[in-house]
Parts: structure tokens; sequence; C-alpha cells
């Protein structure tokens, strides 16, 4: 048994404050794809933290590079449900703390030969102090790995991609589960504001992100806006300042992508903005 689950994952790249490793799942097949599921597991020493896709205020994203591998036609890299937290500089970032897993979905060029997955991994860490990190993971993927279950408990944790205004309110008001209602832009002082309508259970915890339809879109962090009195908490609000953009670009029709993130759950909308 240990030397078939040695084939399953790779082995650690341990360094200060963090360590790496890759995960095997099975092989998929459906109508329109076949893939083969994998995983870069990211373990932090307590007090540390690391990055989201977008890391916020401060910070740097992950970079994958899949370049070395073999057999490997595509890879898509999914992202777990991220947490706020203060960067440390007056601001917030976006990250992970204490561990994640990162599910991978590698599409074969020979759906009937092994795969070898080779990845270069940069991130940083951060505690009192930020630490960039570069790790080298490898790993067969003969598309029954034993890690399946573990991948597929964080692929959970990934947001659902749903349609704006997808769950909302019932008839008498109350949340149907997690929904971003609306979009809508304002005026406001130097830059115009985007007011974000979400929906989720009355008292439960509510965070939202925004990406821009480039990584060069560097927009500020929603906040929520105090609620009205009387208000049945089924319905919150946060707004941003249309910051950080490229230069020369217009917000008008910009594709954005909004990360709504509440307890357990998580979905992910793109809308145009107005």
């Amino acid at each position: 048994m240990p030397a078939a689950r040695a084939q399953d994952v790779s082995d650690w790249d341990a360094q200060a404050h963090t360590a790496t490793r890759l995960l095997a799942g099975s092989m998929t097949k459906t109508t329109d794809a076949t893939f083969v599921r994998a995983g870069i597991e990211i373990k932090l020493e307590p007090g540390w933290r690391t990055y989201w896709r977008d890391p916020g205020d401060s910070g740097m994203p992950p970079t994958l590079d899949f370049s070395g591998s073999d057999n490997v036609k595509a890879v898509t890299v999914l992202w777990p449900a991220p947490t706020r937290f203060p960067d440390g500089a007056g601001g917030n970032s976006i990250g992970y703390v204490d561990r994640v897993i990162l599910p991978l979905r590698i599409a074969p060029n020979d759906a009937a030969k092994q795969s070898s997955l080779q990845i270069k991994l940069g991130y940083d860490v951060c505690g009192t102090m930020c630490v960039p990190v570069e790790a080298s993971l490898k790993l067969r993927l003969r598309g029954d790995g034993a890690e399946e279950t573990t991948i597929e408990k964080a692929e959970i944790r990934v947001p659902r991609r749903v349609a704006l205004g997808e769950g909302g309110l019932s008839k008498n008001g109350h949340s149907k589960g997690l929904a971003i209602l609306a979009v809508h832009r304002e005026p406001g002082g130097a830059h115009e504001r985007v007011v974000v309508e979400v929906a989720a259970p009355a008292g439960g915890p509510v965070d939202l992100f925004v990406e821009g339809p480039t990584p060069d879109w560097s927009l500020p962090l929603p906040e929520p806006v105090a609620q009205s009195a009387g208000s049945d908490g089924a319905t919150r609000q946060f707004s941003f300042d249309l910051d950080g953009l490229p230069p020369d670009t217009h917000a008008a029709g910009a594709a954005l992508t909004f990360t709504a993130v509440s307890g357990d759950d998580a979905i992910e909308v793109e809308t145009h903005l107005d």
C-alpha cells in the first residue's frame, strides 16, 4: 500500500513557512471533454497566508507554469472561495490561510496514454513579512489516483458559476440562496462607483470580490454599505469606486466578474457594466 500511495502524491516541496505537493485523481469522461483530476496542495504555518488569483490591495497572485508536462494539452485551474484579511498596510488582501488545495483538470493530448504533470509554482507567503516561494513539482497521472475524494472535496469550495439574478428572493422577500441580484453604476466623487445587491441568508456573513476583464484592472475591494433600519438582512449592498482601470479604458460595457462568499456557499457571476 505505501508504494501505491506514493504514485498518487508527489513529494512535499518544503520551504520556509510553507510546503507544496501534487495530488493525483481519476479520469473523467463526458460527452464534451476528457480530463484527469489533480490538485496542488499548499500548507502554511500558523499565522501565514498566501494569495488568490486576485490578491486584493497588496500581494502577488500565484504563477503556474505547466510547460514541462508530458501528454498534456491544457490545464484548467480551479480556485476555491478565498478569504479577505488585513494586509498590514491599511488595506485588505484576498487569499488563503492554513491550507488550500487548488483543483486541476488536465486534458491529455492522448487519453489512452499516461500524462506527466510538471509545475513550476511561484507564490508569496506572508506573516509579519512576505516571502516569495518557488516550488517545482512533478507527478505521473495514471488516471486512477487515490486522491480523487480529497480533490472533489476541494472542488466543493470552488464558487458555482451562475447568472446575474439567479437564486434571488422569494415572493415574501426571503433569500432563496446566495445570489447577485443587480449591478449598476452611480455618480461619485473623483470616480463613478458601482453598487452591487447581494441576496444571502439573513444574519450570515457575506463577502464580495470583483475582478476586471483583464489582469491589469486593479479595482478596489467592494465594501459593505450600511443597511437601512428595518431591513430583514436578506439583501446586502456593496459598493466600490471605479478606480484602478488601465489607461484609456472605459468602464461602460466592461465584463466584470463578481465572487460572493457566504459560509460554505460561494458563487461567481460575470456581468457587463451598464
